[in-house]
């Protein structure tokens, strides 16, 4: 069997501040697209209503994207090729603990740091837990999907 590409995908209400505080939170950079969505423009593939503004470039309106700094990606849609995450507008607001969330792991030297940039980017601590097993901070995003810091 072949290896599949993948990406997570988060829906939102917001898809670029979303980007935003997760390219800042995990150092990943947020994806531009203006490329592609220049050349689609020039095509007539696409019109104007489905795009933004997004710190004076072009953007796709209900969907951003982060992904690793250090990945490939493709230079014509400005996709990243390995670890990405791809936020998605909705029109339905978050209403139950998600049943999917991330982990980070800066480790227990810099945990408490972490929480406290975390929490400077917009970020809500929920709980610390301790556990037999270790300790980690509950958090949530400014959108409250949840997530680990180990």
């Amino acid at each position: 069997m072949t290896t599949l590409h993948w990406k997570i995908v988060i829906d939102c209400a917001d898809p670029h501040a979303q980007a935003a505080f997760w390219g800042a939170a995990l150092g990943y950079t947020v994806e531009d697209h203006s490329v592609l969505i220049g050349n689609l423009l020039t095509a007539g593939a696409i019109t104007p209503d489905l795009l933004t503004e997004v710190e004076g470039r072009q953007a796709w309106r209900t969907l951003a994207a982060v992904r690793h700094p250090e990945e490939p990606h493709d230079p014509v849609s400005g996709t990243g090729l390995g670890r990405r995450i791809l936020f998605q507008q909705v029109p339905e607001a978050k209403t139950v603990k998600n049943r999917l969330h991330l982990d980070l792991h800066p480790g227990p030297d810099a945990r408490d740091a972490t929480v406290e940039r975390l929490k400077s980017l917009g970020a809500t601590p929920l709980r610390h837990v301790r556990e037999p097993g270790g300790e980690h901070v509950i958090m949530a995003d400014p959108e409250g999907n949840e997530f680990c810091v180990q």
